[in-house]
Formats: structure tokens, C-alpha cells, sequence
């Protein structure tokens, strides 16, 4: 936790706890809790055109857009990250892997000399295939073997197993 790192992950605005007056979703709660023990930065990747509130619609959404390997625009592009050495990415699942977002930034970066870690949220998948995409994606990046998965309906009581897993020797 000494190098300087980031957070990049995606996480669905209906899949909501409310927190405070904030309303998150569980991959963000996860995210931040990330913030806070460790101190790395944040970035969300949000579609410029969000999916629809309505989770059915939405993963139906998300699943053509993976039927047609589309890539879909999104808000903001974190364009650089030369200045980290360790990227935590994180994602719910939809149909077996991440969002579509996800790809779209995470095809944009240079993943040379970068270790990244990877965390899902799920309410039985796992980590599904995201780990394998991730390797696809992020050629010359170390991926560590120690992914976290952490069921969608815990992550509010999951605090100190993110505690764990970020303090685990590497």
C-alpha cells in the first residue's frame, strides 16, 4: 500500500444503499472503502448515456451491447495513469463478465509496469470471467491472483474483509 494507486471501476446507480444522504451502488461502496484504507484515488466510469434505472432493462441493455462487442461513450476518459504503480478495478458482473464501460476505458490505458488488483461485486457470480478479461486488456500489467469477490446484498458489513484483503501480502 506504499505505491501511489487508483481505483477505477464501474458501479450501477440503482443498485443502491443509502449511505448518509448519498445513494451508491455496491461496487462504489466497495471503491471507497478502498479510498479509505488505502488512500488511492477514485475514478468512476460512468456512460454518457447510463443504463436504465430499472435493473432488467438494464442488464438486458448490457447484454446486447456485449452480443455486439459495442463500446459504449462515456462521461469522462481517465486518459493517464503513468503516475500509478497499483490499480484496484472493480465492477459488478453483468452476463458473466464487466460492463461494457469498463472495457471502453480500461482498452484506452497503458498498462506497462502496473500491478492491478481486481474486486467484483455479485450476488453469485464471483468473479465470473473478469480476471481473464482483465488479462486480455491490460497487456504488461501484473495481475495478482488475490481478487475479491464480495456478494452485492454484504457489502455494507464488508468493510473489514476489504481491510484484509488490501493488507494481504502480495
Amino acid at each position: 500500500m506504499d505505491e501511489k494507486s487508483i481505483v477505477i471501476y464501474f458501479s450501477r446507480a440503482d443498485e443502491n444503499y443509502s449511505v448518509g444522504y448519498i445513494e451508491k451502488g455496491n461496487t462504489e461502496v466497495i471503491a471507497e472503502y478502498i479510498k479509505e484504507l488505502s488512500g488511492a484515488d477514485l475514478f468512476k466510469v460512468e456512460r454518457k448515456e447510463p443504463y436504465p434505472k430499472d435493473y432488467q432493462s438494464c442488464i438486458e441493455e448490457s447484454k446486447q451491447e456485449q452480443l455486439e462487442n459495442k463500446r459504449p461513450e462515456l462521461k469522462e476518459y481517465l486518459e493517464d495513469i503513468s503516475s500509478y504503480k497499483v490499480v484496484y478495478i472493480g465492477s459488478p458482473i453483468y452476463w458473466g463478465t464487466m460492463p461494457n464501460p469498463m472495457f471502453t476505458q480500461l482498452e484506452k490505458l497503458n498498462w506497462s509496469g502496473k500491478i492491478i488488483r481486481v474486486f467484483t461485486t455479485h450476488e453469485g457470480s464471483g468473479l465470473a470471467n473478469v480476471v481473464n478479461d482483465i488479462k486480455k486488456i491490460c497487456q504488461g500489467a501484473t495481475i495478482l491472483d488475490d481478487s475479491l469477490a464480495i456478494y452485492g446484498h454484504n457489502v455494507l458489513n464488508s468493510k473489514d474483509k476489504v481491510s484484509e484483503w488490501l493488507t494481504r501480502k502480495r
